[in-house]
């Protein structure tokens, strides 16, 4: 599996931005896409955002869809999460995912909180 390290996370009022990172570290060869999910309290882990690691195309929920930009850096091994227009629905734990061609996400980040204050 590939190790997922998150940062970034933090406290901002409604309106505001904030960007997440994730280094991703061995095995990285493996890596088709890599994808940022989300779990408020009480709710399920939903999907955010995905891109694919070597032609860059993106995907989005419809939920963050214009507010949300997904980005790799394939030279330092990094993703990243550009968030605008947060709203207090964003507030959750965001955790970064790795996951091989064909096969459903299987590496996890430890996840970093996101709290949108109105």
């Amino acid at each position: 599996q590939v190790q997922l390290v998150e940062s970034g996370g933090g406290l901002v009022q409604a309106g505001g931005s904030l960007r997440l990172s994730c280094a991703a570290s061995t095995r990285t060869y493996s890596i088709y896409a890599m994808g940022w999910f989300r779990q408020a309290p009480g709710n399920e882990r939903e999907f955010a955002a995905a891109i694919t690691w070597s032609g860059g195309s993106s995907s989005y929920a419809d939920s963050v869809k214009g507010r949300f930009t997904i980005s790799r850096d394939n030279a330092k091994n990094m993703v990243y999460l550009q968030m605008n227009s947060l709203k207090p629905e964003d507030t959750a734990v965001y955790y970064c995912a790795a996951r091989r061609l064909n096969q459903q996400y299987d590496s996890w980040g430890q996840g970093t909180q996101v709290t949108v204050s109105s």
